[in-house]
């Protein structure tokens, strides 16, 4: 098993680790990881991996592997740490730093747009949710606004957790249509925007998120797309 170190410490750039494990794909699973992976609209995290006298590793990306492993996939194959190896993993900070951003984002755009999500995705530059939408958007400008008016109260961002049977109790909670929250530990990552009285949202995510709302920078509504009879797709681009 990998210890989510990314979950715990989401702001870290740089961390020694264990080699736990080599796959027949080539891929390098560490007994602990800053590195994120694929999941949940989030890309996986790249990098590269540092040991002995000078050896290194590109990382393209990150997915999660049997069981609770977490796989780090090179850019190309090359010689690999051995097990047991103590490594040394640099993130791809300015990457993992814009998806934080777009993930956090989202979770006010589902704010904003108060209906059912039915998928998402998360980019460097952009991000997009889809929605349980029958009728067109008419106050986009008035959305974008609204957006970046919760964005500038400077919001702190936190966690909670709650277990299976609180969240079957309060459903809620979850936002998506189609994807559950990961279920299996007995407990749920719930992330909080905003404390008190002035939180303004609480829902179920794995993914990684900045600490403050005010991280993220302005937003720019994107195309409004129509994906099947009652769904359509809402983009949002980051300013810089």
């Amino acid at each position: 098993m990998t210890n989510k170190l990314f979950l715990q410490e989401p702001y870290t750039r740089e961390a020694e680790a264990q080699v736990i494990a080599r796959t027949p794909e080539g891929g390098v699973v560490l007994d602990s990881t800053i590195f994120y992976p694929t999941g949940g609209g989030q890309p996986g995290d790249s990098g590269t991996l540092n040991w002995g006298s000078g050896s290194t590793l590109d990382i393209a990306t990150t997915i999660k592997g049997e069981g609770n492993q977490i796989v780090l996939l090179p850019a190309a194959p090359a010689a690999l740490p051995t097990v047991g190896s103590v490594i040394r993993q640099q993130l791809n900070w300015e990457r993992r730093h814009r998806h934080m951003r777009i993930h956090t984002a989202l979770h006010i755009l589902s704010v904003v747009i108060p209906l059912p999500v039915t998928g998402g995705s998360i980019g460097t530059d952009k991000g997009r949710l889809d929605f349980d939408m029958p009728e067109p958007l008419e106050n986009r400008e008035e959305l974008e606004e609204g957006i970046n008016a919760l964005i500038d109260r400077d919001l702190p961002i936190g966690e909670t957790w709650i277990t299976d049977a609180e969240l079957d109790a309060n459903p809620g909670l979850v936002k998506t249509l189609r994807v559950q929250p990961p279920r299996g530990s007995g407990k749920v990552r719930l992330i909080a925007i905003g404390e008190g009285r002035e939180m303004i949202d609480l829902q179920p995510c794995g993914g990684t998120h900045v600490a403050r709302t005010g991280e993220i920078g302005r937003i720019h509504f994107g195309k409004v797309e129509k994906k099947g009879a009652t769904n359509r797709r809402v983009n949002i681009v980051l300013d810089v």
